[in-house]
């Protein structure tokens, strides 16, 4: 892997935090970001800027404050995001704000403030979005539709900004991180709903942060240099099977 800086929206926690530590790991200088204060236990190596993506001035800061940590900034992240549990009828307009002004409006935000430089010096850009951009998860239209523009966005980006840029995205599945566990505690029976989940995955598990950090390392890397305009999914094949399960038919 080159040894290159990167910007990773919103490392303080889950595949965000796998993924800044995975490119400390890797000897990457890494700057993150997040709209709280810096986590307590971030690796003191790692530069943290609070701001939110979601805002254009806070994303052109992020780039200009890694440009001033590093110089060349070749990696970009955008891991940040939110979920929300609620149906088309049930949203309102503020949830359609949060969600897509992360989700969406932030990763168009960083994209386009470190393509500026990008277009000249080159670099990769790997977006997260979901199999929930693929297929629906109930009760989560706007996320939902929010990752559905990821992966769009990132096609967009590798045809209109190659052979300069590579843009590629990550859908995972189900990730062992807080935003799981949330999913599940609004069942009526959060053990059988989660046991019903596992057992719909080939893997028998869920995901782990690194996982998906194991992925974007490759991404990033020069042995992806063939790659660019592709959505790579990390579900454990839960999106491979069939709803039908043995024993019902």
């Amino acid at each position: 892997m080159a040894n290159r800086a990167a910007i990773v929206t919103g490392g303080s926690r889950g595949i965000g935090r796998a993924i800044v530590d995975r490119f400390i790991a890797d000897g990457i200088e890494v700057l993150t970001c997040g709209r709280g204060k810096r986590p307590a236990d971030l690796d003191a190596r790692i530069a943290w800027v609070q701001a939110d993506v979601a805002k254009t001035d806070d994303a052109e800061m992020i780039v200009r404050t890694a440009q001033d940590y590093f110089g060349t900034i070749g990696i970009l992240v955008n891991n940040a995001g939110v979920q929300l549990e609620k149906t088309v009828a049930t949203t309102t307009d503020e949830d359609w704000e949060l969600v897509m002004g992360v989700n969406a409006r932030g990763t168009f935000n960083m994209c386009r403030a470190a393509l500026k430089d990008m277009e000249e010096t080159g670099g990769v850009i790997v977006n997260i979005g979901s199999v929930s951009g693929v297929v629906s998860d109930p009760s989560m239209a706007v996320y939902n539709a929010s990752k559905a523009f990821v992966h769009a966005l990132t096609r967009s980006i590798a045809v209109d900004h190659g052979p300069k840029v590579r843009c590629n995205a990550v859908r995972p599945g189900w990730i062992a991180t807080g935003m799981v566990d949330g999913a599940f505690a609004l069942a009526d029976d959060p053990a059988a709903a989660k046991a019903d989940a596992l057992q719909r995955h080939a893997m028998r598990r869920f995901g782990k942060p690194e996982d998906i950090a194991n992925i974007v390392a490759w991404l990033v890397s020069d042995q992806a240099a063939f790659v660019t305009g592709q959505c790579f999914t990390s579900d454990g094949g839960l999106t491979a099977a069939s709803p039908l399960q043995p024993g019902l038919f």
